[in-house]
């Protein structure tokens, strides 16, 4: 018997546990050491919680996992490929990672189930329209671990192309704001790796960019040197426009409250545990609104 409560209002998280509703009888159980995919030995890290399978390259729902990753709205927003797409492309062995999307041909594509020429000519042409997606989703959509939206801009505002990324070391990579030595050691790793080059090399050879064309300028500075915190739901703009707009007028955006963070844009239904963090921390709330007018579209 456990106790539970919603984390943050959302997140279910157990607070404590009564042995005395164990049966007498109950055995503790042994969590399996193999991955059930692929066979491979389980790792589990010191102070986590997660068992998981360190097979990423070649283990089939991690595979596909990364395809759909690298496909979704927020990386390369490749419309008309969704999870069963994606598994009917794999089941015929079309695709074994993201770079090889670029090979599929409509031949391929249109005899397959549920598809047909116009399903096939869609998906084929957003796959193309991907290639101008811009360098910090492209960073993104590699499936970095721990590279989220944010860190991904951060690291293609400091590292201009991912070759200088790709040389940087372990203390050049922390010596950028909030890429603590968790981020650096998987962003070292990940580049370490053979295969996943060999992706990035797929993926520049067919277009795609992997530079910053242009100095990211702020339009305004009524935000120049602050870091901000979005929390909760909006009316008149989505949590996305609200980072592009933060960024427009010389903001930062971050994901996590810390001492370094100058204001949270508090919105409906705000997570309890930044607030709490923000009161602890001294860290003012600011309303949609006051946002709005402090950048001069309070229409």
């Amino acid at each position: 018997m456990v106790f539970v409560e919603k984390g943050g209002e959302i997140i279910p998280k157990i607070t404590g546990v009564d042995h005395s509703f164990r049966n007498d009888n109950s055995i503790k159980i042994a969590f399996i050491n193999n991955c059930p995919e692929c066979g491979t030995e389980l790792i589990r890290n010191e102070g986590e919680a997660n068992h998981f399978c360190p097979n990423y390259l070649h283990c089939p729902p991690q595979l596909k996992g990364r395809i759909e990753h690298f496909i979704s709205r927020k990386a390369m927003d490749i419309d008309g490929l969704g999870e069963e797409t994606i598994d009917l492309l794999f089941s015929s062995n079309l695709i074994r990672n993201f770079a090889d999307l670029y090979d599929l041909k409509s031949e391929q594509l249109v005899p397959l189930e549920r598809l047909g020429e116009k399903s096939a000519s869609n998906i084929l042409s957003s796959i193309s329209k991907s290639k101008e997606a811009p360098y910090h989703k492209v960073l993104f959509a590699l499936g970095i671990r721990h590279v989220g939206e944010t860190v991904a801009k951060t690291l293609s505002a400091k590292f201009r192309t991912i070759d200088d990324m790709i040389g940087a070391g372990t203390d050049e990579l922390t010596g950028v704001a909030e890429i603590g030595p968790k981020i650096a050691a998987s962003i070292v790793s990940y580049f370490s790796d053979r295969e996943n080059l060999e992706l990035v090399e797929r993926l520049r050879s067919y277009g795609i960019s992997f530079r910053c064309e242009k100095e990211n300028i702020p339009e305004g500075d009524a935000l120049s040197g602050k870091t901000i915190v979005i929390s909760g739901v909006f009316i008149k703009h989505t949590r996305e426009e609200y980072k592009e707009l933060i960024e427009k007028h010389g903001g930062k955006n971050a994901s996590a409250v810390s001492g370094n963070t100058s204001f949270i844009l508090s919105g409906e239904n705000m997570g309890e545990s930044k607030k709490e963090k923000a009161v602890a921390l001294g860290i003012p709330l600011m309303s949609e609104n006051e946002f709005l007018q402090i950048i001069g579209e309070d229409s």
